[in-house]
């Protein structure tokens, strides 16, 4: 019987320390949540109409749930506070603690900043090149381009692998490279020197002047992304045409930075969901793309009248050719940039042979069950 009675208050006391232990585990969350959340002031390089500001938004709202109340991420579109080709610099100095982008934007500052978005195609799409960035070493040579060579004070990832971007829109029917010769055009990144060097006259402009700049005689034609951005900002109301099928921009995933202080003053678990929250938003990013693009291309035509046509083989190879040019001439200039060239192609040469190897004729599956449908 003594031992009945030690054994009980053994298990009273033991059983007090769990249920206070319990207790406190239980009310820990909701002292963190209580603590004021330190905010982290992010801009877009895009529009608050634009899909792609949605996009970020994903982001950020994966951020501010994950971490339970400790970040709030406030989102701001372009132009709340800079520019949309100046969100790195802003990044950079501390006046943006991060951005969403394309590096595309910024490479003016090294030409091979282009290459981890719109670079040449070796045979690899968008979802390809971003498994590069992951596992295949880009992310070493990212941020040696950004921290060694640049000297910036930022770190950055890559998410939501995007379909190739159309040639773009036209006020008639492109059947031949020649109809390009000397037209005004929009675009940016490297995708500047391929068309130029297919005889094109080159002006880069963010997505929200695209259409005035139209308007006033700046440009004749040009590109932008997607169907839905484009369609967003009017696109159809300012040309009849919509090439879809172009090489160049046919790999871009979208940039997230952060100024590199301010990430690495989070604590480690914070550090962790900034981090990952990017493929989180890959997932969320992709599936939202491929609702509306969808959507908005059968608007295009059905609703809008736009002519949609597939760019020719023909002017598909004259961008090859003309990939070929540009990336010699700036590889033989930068060692850095040959280095990464030379990184990227023999990841494709190995994933994109699997990948090619592997896929059956969707086309050949699509056409059996919707004959008729595709016209190309």
């Amino acid at each position: 019987m003594e031992s009945k009675a030690l054994n009980r208050r053994k298990f009273l006391r033991t059983g007090a320390v769990a249920t206070a232990g319990a207790a406190s585990a239980l009310a820990a969350p909701a002292i963190v949540s209580a603590q004021t959340p330190k905010v982290l002031k992010m801009q877009s390089s895009w529009t608050s109409s634009d899909i792609f500001q949605e996009m970020a938004q994903q982001y950020a709202d994966r951020v501010n749930e994950m971490s339970g109340g400790r970040l709030q991420v406030d989102l701001l579109p372009s132009g709340a506070v800079v520019q949309a080709f100046q969100v790195q610099d802003a990044v950079n100095d501390g006046i943006l603690d991060a951005a969403h982008t394309v590096p595309a934007y910024w490479y003016g500052k090294n030409k091979a900043a282009s290459l981890f978005g719109t670079g040449p195609v070796y045979g690899g799409d968008g979802t390809l090149m971003l498994a590069w960035f992951t596992n295949g070493g880009g992310s070493e040579l990212y941020r040696e381009l950004v921290q060694d060579i640049l000297g910036l004070n930022l770190v950055g990832w890559f998410c939501m692998p995007m379909p190739e971007q159309p040639l773009g829109w036209f006020k008639q029917e492109i059947t031949s490279a020649d109809q390009l010769q000397g037209l005004k055009y929009r675009t940016v990144g490297l995708a500047t020197d391929v068309m130029q060097s297919m005889g094109v006259s080159v002006t880069q402009l963010p997505g929200g002047e695209i259409v005035p700049a139209l308007e006033r005689g700046v440009i004749e034609a040009f590109e932008f992304n997607n169907p839905t951005s484009d369609r967003r900002f009017g696109a159809q109301d300012v040309a009849d045409y919509y090439m879809l099928g172009s090489f160049h921009q046919a790999a871009e995933t979208f940039e997230i930075i952060f100024n590199k202080d301010v990430y690495d003053g989070l604590d480690p678990d914070l550090q962790a969901i900034v981090r990952y929250a990017v493929e989180a938003a890959n997932t969320a990013n992709f599936g939202l793309a491929m609702d509306n693009y969808s959507s908005d291309l059968q608007k295009l035509i059905n609703e809008d009248g736009v002519n949609v046509r597939r760019t020719p083989d023909s002017v598909l190879a004259k961008q090859l050719e003309a990939w070929d040019e540009v990336v010699g001439k700036f590889g033989a200039e930068d060692a850095f940039f040959q280095k990464i060239l030379d990184s990227q192609k023999a990841w494709t040469e190995r994933v994109a042979y699997y990948m090619l190897t592997n896929q059956a004729g969707y086309k050949q599956a699509y056409d059996h069950y919707f004959p008729g449908k595709l016209t190309f």
